[in-house]
């Protein structure tokens, strides 16, 4: 008897959590639909009165020039991608190499110390980040090629951000690695590096595309680091030493005319 109840509880249990995690799930798409629609309705008037080509088409950007508004925003959205892509190019392979040297090969005490550090990196605020950029890495740059806010700059203290974001799920997906396929590894007597870049590495290549994926969201999403970091210039990004300006820090900079 009491075993027919322990099981019909389970039953009640595992229903109600798949009924849970089915209705999280729906939330979750509703919201993102709603942001999406609530988006392109706000967006809306903007394209209808001004015409979609006058984006990429315009000589310059000038939104808030009263007498002759121009719109293109074509030198900003290569900028964002330029930004983000330095950024997660030196960021990504840096935090899978990490990841990779803390599941695999560091001492047991190191391996947390590591996890520690880099988890408390991930917590501390874009701001922060910015500020330390302003005073130690522009000047840097400003020595080799002023002014020193620059696309490098801004790759460079994005690249440390969008870091443990890339390290830690890595690192999730590293652990998450089946015993059984170090155990197989080393009964055909692979060296370790050929375990971890030819099996290890492909196993998890969902989880670290992942993890790349959202370091390039961040990274695209980031607006207060590019927007003390890169300049501020509205211009196409001739090289990294260059000023520009992201679309995030347009945003920032340009919203209070917008209402």
């Amino acid at each position: 008897m009491l075993k027919n109840s322990t099981s019909h509880g389970s039953k009640v249990f595992d229903s109600v959590l798949i009924a849970s995690l089915r209705v999280a799930g729906f939330t979750s798409a509703s919201l993102l639909l709603l942001i999406v629609a609530f988006l392109i309705w706000k967006s809306f008037p903007a394209f209808s009165d001004i015409g979609i080509h006058h984006f990429f088409s315009d000589a310059r950007w000038a939104a808030a020039d009263a007498s002759s508004p121009q719109f293109n925003v074509v030198p900003m959205i290569l900028a964002s991608v330029t930004v983000a892509g330095a950024a997660l190019l030196i960021a990504a392979p840096l935090a899978i190499i990490v990841a990779a040297f803390i599941n695999w090969t560091a001492p047991a005490a190191v391996r947390e110390w590591l996890r520690r550090i880099i988890e408390v990196l991930a917590g501390i605020p874009s701001v922060v980040f910015g500020f330390w950029g302003l005073v130690t890495v522009v000047p840097l740059i400003a020595q080799i090629h002023p002014p020193g806010t620059s696309t490098l700059a801004g790759s460079l203290v994005l690249a440390l951000m969008i870091f443990p974001t890339v390290c830690l799920l890595s690192d999730a997906a590293f652990r998450d690695l089946p015993k059984s396929s170090n155990d197989a590894a080393d009964a055909l007597g692979l060296s370790r590096w050929r375990k971890i870049w030819f099996i290890f590495l492909p196993a998890t290549s969902p989880g670290i595309r992942l993890a790349v994926l959202l370091g390039m969201t961040r990274a695209i999403g980031e607006t207060m680091v590019v927007l003390m970091l890169c300049g501020n210039v509205v211009k196409l990004p001739g090289n990294l030493f260059e000023p520009v300006r992201t679309l995030t820090a347009n945003i920032a900079l340009e919203m209070a005319y917008a209402y």
